[in-house]
């Protein structure tokens, strides 16, 4: 069933290149999970496997069967890539026909990069930052800095932050509303909140959560999260001008158990 026009659900789910925590190889599981997130937007980490030619971990052929939704265009790593540097971004197939993406470099000791997708009333910036510290504040300074020219004042930041620290780290992001959902690694006993979202204080939060299931906790090491957003990506002047209050939400607390 379609969301109303103000609500929009963004997701972001880092894959573990479909290997669950131990292997093997299954990527049913985490197309098995990405449905049940009901999302309009997933933004992906490790789609693709890492080595040779980085051939994609999830199989394109079946996400739109399995899940509704489509991958939005750019070019990836490699001929056989489904994703850049790992990532990818899925879409409601509505909102893939005005989307525009573009890939913006980042800096650091390991090769980086953020994929950032423009919806007419939203812009995302879908991130798997480095595992140095020093590596992620200049790839956040990077984003930041770059913010104005890549979209409008209707900006969110999500992905694998790979910080476990709630504010060290995060610095260059004191403009924005950081929202942890809950912990979401590992995912078989979930502790640290190394996936976020970073959300301009115009955007209005409607509801976020972590996908805690059986499912999930063997599909991945990580735990998908997602927010319900006030904006409606069809129009130019989007929903939502007034911040909500938000304090991040652990699965399990005042009857939270993920996505619905």
């Amino acid at each position: 069933m379609p969301r109303s026009p103000d609500r929009l659900r963004l997701a972001s789910y880092n894959l573990h290149k479909c290997r669950g925590m131990t292997g093997p190889h299954a990527p049913e599981r985490n197309l098995s999970v990405i449905a049940d997130l009901g999302a309009d937007v997933v933004a992906l980490q490790e789609v693709d496997f890492r080595f040779g030619a980085r051939p994609e971990a999830l199989p394109r052929a079946l996400i739109e069967k399995t899940t509704g939704m489509v991958p939005a265009p750019f070019l990836g790593t490699g001929e056989n890539s489904l994703g850049w540097h790992g990532q990818t971004i899925l879409l409601r197939p509505d909102l893939h026909e005005r989307a525009e993406i573009r890939r913006l470099p980042l800096p650091g000791i390991e090769p980086r990069g953020a994929l950032v997708l423009r919806l007419p009333g939203l812009t995302v910036v879908a991130v798997h930052l480095g595992l140095m510290r020093s590596s992620r504040r200049a790839q956040l300074s990077r984003i930041i800095t770059r913010a104005r020219r890549i979209g409008h004042d209707r900006l969110v930041l999500t992905g694998d932050f790979n910080e476990w620290h709630d504010s060290r780290g995060l610095e260059a992001l004191d403009a924005l509303r950081v929202v942890a959902p809950g912990p979401s690694w590992p995912a078989p006993f979930p502790r640290l909140r190394y996936d976020r979202f970073a959300i301009s204080r115009s955007i209005e939060v409607l509801d976020c959560g972590v996908l805690d299931s059986d499912m999930a906790r063997q599909a991945s090491d990580h735990l998908p999260i997602w927010a319900d957003l006030a904006v409606d990506a069809h129009e130019d002047v989007p929903c939502g001008y007034q911040p909500a209050r938000i304090t991040s939400r652990i699965p399990g607390e005042d009857g939270v158990t993920g996505a619905e």
